[in-house]
């Protein structure tokens, strides 16, 4: 059985998605980032981390992409090495650059120590409004990252449109709004949140 380790509410999210989303089994350790706890699964005290019998893997997109190659069946996944290339566009794209802004606005305003803290907040928006731009034109007609099948790739970009939402990002394109609609009405989505909320 797979194991999740992070904090619920987190990026952990993504992984327990994926999980959902392929009908495995798993079980959530719950490890606050920079703990002891963390420590001895990632060395850099972040979460989230998958553990897959003796294998660790760290980094919400590569569990993913891990995730979704081991479980060919579930066509979550690349098929062909373009195909892997592709994919990969969109995990590095989500998060390199859709991901970006809302992480430096959020450690701006609670993460940093008060005196490193400054207001990213119009640079933050302004970034954030060009990469919504970028995801539009990437998308172009597709329901989904890679064409007509949900992949690996929507599971991250869904939770950068949620935590955008949530942060309360503008996100002014009508394509991409229906993009996160679309993803986040998943109810493998519902299950892992439930699951984590149940989380003690």
């Amino acid at each position: 059985m797979y194991q999740a380790i992070g904090s619920p509410g987190s990026r952990l999210i993504r992984v327990t998605w994926m999980l959902e989303e392929l009908g495995q089994p798993y079980r959530i350790v719950k490890a606050a980032r920079d703990s002891e706890e963390m420590r001895r699964y990632n060395p850099s005290g972040k979460g989230p981390v998958l553990v897959d019998g003796d294998m660790l893997v760290t980094d919400s997109a590569a569990i993913c992409a891990y995730l979704a190659e081991k479980h060919p069946e579930k066509d979550m996944g690349p098929k062909t090495p373009a195909e892997r290339a592709h994919l990969n566009a969109w995990l590095f794209f989500a998060q390199s650059e859709l991901e970006a802004p809302l992480w430096n606005r959020h450690k701006h305003r609670a993460m940093l120590p008060e005196a490193e803290r400054v207001d990213v907040g119009p640079w933050t928006a302004a970034e954030f409004s060009r990469e919504i731009n970028a995801l539009e034109a990437r998308l172009g007609e597709s329901p989904y990252a890679m064409g007509n099948r949900f992949t690996a790739a929507d599971v991250i970009l869904g939770h950068c449109g949620q935590w955008a939402r949530d942060a309360q990002f503008a996100i002014l394109s009508e394509r991409v709004n229906a993009y996160f609609d679309r993803v986040l009405a998943r109810p493998a989505l519902a299950r892992a949140r439930a699951r984590e909320a149940a989380v003690e």
